[in-house]
């Protein structure tokens, strides 16, 4: 492969223009497309460049497209307003053949019957071999095409064969010869991204929990206004034989197995992240003012979940005081520190070696958020929180009654390995560590009555525990 190529394709309005209709059907479909629930009623062009040309088989293009959507309608506090979406801006790799065999029917987006495609098939190109084969060896060989830029900080052996994972929610994985995993990035950004941010400063940090970046995909920023290049992927080392913690601690309440001593490795590893994230990224102190305006986000949280989910109403006399008792610690001259953090955490985001260690993974933060916000220090109980809640999840979802005494014995077990290799016991700070909880599950109260609304109940009935209406 050429070191640089210039490939942006000349007529990529009319391409995109061929592939419309197929992509309004197709797009909505995909778990990582964000905007389920409203349609799609066009898009527009953010970038085009061809890989491999169109007498190749197959052919290969690299879509950056906005997917524009309806106005979004908000009702509360007596008033209704109307707010322009302005779409979000999607990563496609689309491959092109006369025909599509049958190993790719999945793969399938549709026949084009208009524009420069006309009489061919379309489809998602990571299931085929040759464009995933593709993607790795412009990394390895630190390629330029288009506005593309490969970069890699290791060597990269050559031919490792690829499979693509089908398992993903918000991105897409391809794993390497058992070797390295690449994520590609389906809803990006322009500016810098902390799933690569943030690896790449605890690599320099020489933190063992978080495996290096190997490689990484840029796009230049083609939009007005924009700061900063796309992060496109990230490939990693691949952690082979690797379980992750969520499918561990099923088996907890399920078979009836002690997970406590797992739960406080977790709690020291996330303790070891945090403090080498504090060591390679500055950290602030978080005073009334700041202390304030925290409060002030998640009481505006709080009153748009009610409004999206009315059932919450039941407790929205009580909650504010969670937050309000934050406030009054910052009133009477109480500071936290803040600084990076992980930002999603759950016992999906770590990975067990068959040795035992665990290892954090994805480092974005939560994809709704807007990127500004996901790399603002904050508290690092924010990630405690997100952890206590998904020992909570794995209590109400593993089969049988809730295990409560399951999850309080795990949540104990975790902020005892915190202390014990942060210092810091987060139950030290009850007042932060309940406001921050809430808010969690606040936040999940709406994702699950939007998404998965028969898990509905996991989070209510935190909600209620931390409104002081049930157990605590």
């Amino acid at each position: 492969m050429s070191h640089a190529v210039t490939r942006s394709v000349a007529a990529g309005p009319a391409l995109l223009t061929s592939l419309d209709p197929l992509l309004r059907q197709w797009l909505p479909r995909q778990r990582w497309f964000a905007g389920k629930g409203r349609p799609v009623t066009g898009f527009s062009l953010v970038a085009a460049t061809e890989l491999l040309p169109l007498d190749a088989t197959p052919g290969l293009y690299h879509l950056l497209v906005r997917a524009h959507q309806p106005p979004v309608r908000v009702v509360g506090a007596g008033l209704e307003a109307t707010i322009p979406h302005p779409g979000d801006c999607y990563q496609l790799l689309i491959g092109v053949r006369e025909a599509l065999p049958p190993r790719l029917a999945p793969a399938l987006i549709g026949h084009v019957h208009a524009g420069p495609l006309t009489g061919r098939t379309v489809y998602e190109a990571l299931y085929d071999p040759r464009p995933a084969a593709f993607v790795l060896e412009a990394l390895r060989s630190r390629a330029r095409i288009g506005g593309l830029r490969f970069e890699r900080r290791t060597d990269i052996k050559p031919h490792l064969v690829p499979r693509l994972l089908t398992g993903e929610q918000s991105n897409s994985s391809v794993v390497y010869g058992d070797t390295f995993i690449l994520k590609l990035l389906r809803r990006v950004v322009p500016g810098v991204n902390p799933g690569l941010e943030l690896p790449l400063a605890l690599a320099r940090e020489g933190c063992p929990r978080v495996p290096a970046p190997t490689a990484w995909v840029t796009a230049e920023a083609a939009e007005p206004g924009a700061e900063g290049p796309y992060v496109l992927a990230v490939l990693q080392p691949y952690l082979q034989g690797a379980t992750d913690g969520w499918e561990l601690a099923l088996r907890g309440p399920a078979q009836g197995e002690d997970f406590t001593t797992e739960a406080r490795a977790l709690g020291r590893a996330t303790a070891e992240v945090h403090t080498a994230l504090a060591r390679a990224l500055p950290t602030v102190t978080l005073g009334r003012l700041q202390l304030r305006s925290m409060v002030e986000g998640m009481t505006a949280r709080l009153e748009a979940a009610v409004q999206a989910v009315p059932v919450l109403s039941a407790y929205a006399p009580a909650l504010p005081s969670v937050y309000e008792a934050l406030a009054a610690l910052a009133a009477e001259g109480h500071t936290f520190t803040a600084q990076r953090i992980h930002g999603d955490l759950h016992l999906g985001q770590f990975l067990r070696a068959p040795a035992g260690d665990w290892s954090l993974i994805d480092f974005e933060g939560e994809p709704a958020r807007p990127l500004a916000e996901r790399r603002m220090p904050q508290p690092a109980v924010r990630d405690v929180a997100g952890m206590l809640r998904s020992f909570d999840y794995v209590a109400h979802t593993a089969g049988g009654p809730p295990a409560l005494e399951w999850a309080a014995a795990c949540r104990a077990a975790y902020c005892t390995g915190y202390a014990e290799a942060g210092g810091q016991d987060p139950r030290t700070d009850p007042v932060l560590l309940r406001a921050c909880e809430t808010d969690k599950a606040v936040y999940e109260v709406v994702y699950e009555a939007r998404h998965r609304p028969d898990w509905l109940p996991v989070p209510l009935s935190a909600v209620r525990r931390l409104a002081g209406s049930g157990p605590a």
